[in-house]
This record gives C-alpha cells, sequence and structure tokens, in this order.
C-alpha cells in the first residue's frame, strides 16, 4: 500500500497499516527499552553517556530502527515523510524526548547536507554515522546577529587562503557542540544569499572554541568560536556561495518534522492529565467530575487533533512532490504552540505536583518553550503564510 491510500472504511483518515505496525513497534521499544533507562538518569540529564548510547542503538538497529530518514542510496531506511513523523512523534514520548528522541536511540542520520556532499566527503564523514561508529554530528547555521534570518545574519567569514579556507568569527545556539563528532558550518564568502557557503569542520581543529550557553531548556547549547580556523577546501560541500541554497533544500522539511516531538510529548502529558484527573479527589468527587477540567481536556484534545492532522497534510502533500514551504510553516507553528499550551494546562490540572520533579511536566514546559523558537520562531511562520496568502 502507497502513502497516498486511505486505509479507513467509514471515512475518516487513518494511518496506512505499514505506518500503523511502524508505530506500535516503536512504541513496544519505548516501554522495554526506552522508559526503564531512562529512569535510572537525573531529572534534568541531557543525553546518555556515549557507552549506553552505543549498546541502545545496537538494539534499536537489530529491530530496523536506524538511518530512518537517510535515503536508500546512501544506505538508509528511506523511510517517507509521513513515516518520519509517526516515528519521531513516539520518540518523543520520554522525559528527554523534545532533544533526545528515544534517548538517542534511532540514530544512524547524518546532517542532511551531507547527502549533496561529494562521494569522498560522504565516506569520510557521513558513513561512520550511519555504521554506527560515530553517534552525532552538528550543524550550525544561526549567528548572535540574528536566527530567524540566516542569508542576512551570517558574518563568519570564510576567506580562501591557497589549499585551505580560514574561518573567523563566531555561531551561536549550536545543538551538541562540543560533544558531536564533526559539524557542518555556514560562513560567507561574499554578498548576499549567493555568498554563503558550507563546510565541514572536522573535531579538535586548532582554534575552535565551544561555550556552553545556559538556557531555560535542560538541554544547552553552544556558543562556537573560530579564530583563524583553517579548513581544508576539501571540505567545502558543493560549490563555493551555493551553501544558502543547500540548507533551503532541507529547512522545509525539517520545519515538517519539528512539530512531531512537542505534539508526542503533549499527547503523553495529556494521557496523565486524564489519569490524574480521575484519581484525584477534591470537593467531594474527582477533578474528571468538574465541568471546568473536563473543558480544559477537551481543548487539550481537540488541538492535539487539529495539529496532527496539520502536520500529518504537511508530510502527505511532501511524499507527493507538492511544495510544501507554506504547509510546513502552518504545521511547525501550529504545533509547537499547541503543544505548549496543552503541557501548560496539564500542570494545571495536576496543580502543585504539576510543579514539582517527581513529573515530566515541569521539564517538558521548559523545553518546549524553547520549541517555540526553534526552527524559525512563530512570527516567522507568521510571516511565511501571511506572504503567501497575500502574493
Amino acid at each position: 500500500m502507497t502513502t497516498t491510500e486511505q486505509t479507513s472504511t467509514t471515512g475518516a483518515w487513518e494511518l496506512p497499516e505499514e505506518f500503523v505496525m511502524l508505530r506500535d513497534t516503536v512504541r513496544r521499544f519505548m516501554e522495554a527499552e526506552v522508559h526503564p533507562l531512562e529512569a535510572t538518569l537525573p531529572h534534568d540529564a541531557a543525553g546518555l553517556p556515549r557507552e549506553q548510547l552505543v549498546q541502545l542503538q545496537a538494539k534499536a538497529r537489530a529491530l530496523g530502527l536506524w538511518a530512518l530518514q537517510t535515503p536508500e542510496e546512501f544506505g538508509g531506511a528511506g523511510l517517507s515523510v509521513l513515516g518520519q513523523l509517526v516515528v519521531a512523534e513516539e520518540a518523543a514520548k520520554c522525559r528527554m524526548g523534545a532533544f533526545f528522541p528515544a534517548l538517542g536511540a534511532f540514530g544512524g542520520n547524518p546532517p542532511n547536507v551531507m547527502f549533496k556532499a561529494s562521494e569522498e566527503q560522504f565516506a569520510k564523514f557521513a558513513q561512520p554515522i550511519l555504521d554506527g561508529t560515530m553517534t552525532k554530528a552538528y550543524t550550525s547555521i544561526s549567528e548572535a546577529s540574528g536566527g530567524s534570518d540566516p542569508a542576512r545574519a551570517i558574518q563568519l567569514k570564510a576567506v580562501r587562503d591557497g589549499d585551505d579556507y580560514v574561518l573567523d568569527g563566531s555561531k551561536m545556539w549550536t545543538s551538541h557542540g562540543e560533544n558531536a563528532d564533526w559539524g557542518v558550518v555556514y560562513a560567507r564568502t561574499g554578498e548576499g544569499r549567493g555568498g554563503i557557503s558550507c563546510f565541514i569542520v572536522e573535531k579538535g581543529v586548532p582554534g575552535l572554541t565551544f561555550h556552553r550557553i545556559g538556557v531555560v531548556a535542560s538541554f544547552a547549547p553552544y556558543e562556537l568560536h573560530f579564530d583563524n580556523v583553517r579548513i581544508p577546501a576539501a571540505n567545502l560541500i558543493g560549490a563555493e556561495g551555493g551553501g544558502f541554497s543547500l540548507a533551503s533544500d532541507f529547512l522545509v522539511y525539517g520545519r515538517i518534522m519539528y512539530a512531531a516531538g512537542p505534539i508526542g510529548i503533549a499527547q503523553m502529558a495529556l494521557d496523565m492529565a486524564i489519569e490524574w484527573a480521575k484519581e484525584r479527589s477534591v470537593f467531594g468527587g474527582t477533578l474528571a467530575e468538574k465541568q471546568g477540567i473536563q473543558w480544559m481536556l477537551v481543548d487539550c484534545e481537540v488541538e492535539l487533533r487539529a495539529a496532527r492532522m496539520l502536520m500529518y497534510q504537511a508530510a502527505w502533500n511532501a511524499d507527493l512532490g507538492k511544495n510544501v514551504r507554506v504547509d510546513a510553516s502552518v504545521a511547525k507553528m501550529y504545533g509547537t504552540e499547541a503543544a505548549y499550551k496543552v503541557i501548560d494546562r496539564c500542570i494545571q490540572i495536576h496543580g502543585a505536583l504539576g510543579l514539582a520533579q517527581e513529573l515530566p511536566l515541569e521539564r517538558w514546559f521548559r523545553d518546549l518553550r524553547v520549541k517555540r523558537l526553534g526552527e524559525g520562531a512563530t512570527e516567522v511562520q507568521r510571516v511565511v503564510i501571511a506572504r503567501d496568502l497575500l502574493s
């Protein structure tokens, strides 16, 4: 069955059967492997120690839950966008799910721009991630001068010097950073959008330093400082000046995927709130008997259904090869905003307990606040949608 067929016999849209099976496989893996392991870690833990991560990834690979986003021609599973969303939503259903879905078990995916790299670059840098001998790589675009408009904000300079490029400047809000095996960095080699180039930066290169940026979330990004950093010209991905077009090819799909994690987390929070409301006794009855609580739960359910369907629609159209720039912005904007509101309501329903580290709700609240900014803030998505409406 293709992803463009419906399986419903009642008129309601349903996931294709192969994705239902995939979803159930991920759920079982989360229950059997991820949740017990996460329970042994501190409340604000940010990832697994490398040894444990490698062991967990080996179990995921044995189930075929590996390199799901990597095209088949590069040795990956080549899962459709819709299939990737199904996995992403389920993988987020853990305490670390906002930034470490399934604790990083479903690895094997190099940065998407590497699919446009040369054969030599792919073999040296991307293949080890596919093979599992490396665990992660970072992508660094944003800078302090403006993360939401990278085409104009990028000031990190890359100047050709013989067989090298020399990089000077800084980057902000880079996930993983110092803990990654290598990274992809966008720097300015000329003027305007046509003056941005993409480079592979190896770990330990002289002149590159990392500074952890403390933020409201449990997972802290890094600031990268480049002080006369020499990068071999062979590490340039594509043509000089072609970096922005390389990034643009993947930013749209990233926005669709970005919505899945918050929706999965919010769904888990809603499930917790429903159970708590049925158990908690107040004023001669349970919370679940109070209309005010019932309506809060209803609002959560309706918003999550809408968010999920907007996300599915964007993925569906992407798999059909349609232009999904606006669909992706709609899904990202509504999905992250709805998820944040759901978490807020679920904390309110739990009362003071919702703020305690005994439950994951307060961590999710902090983490999902970041998601309203990542991959283009809500206001940026509104601009994209408005331009389309008014064009």
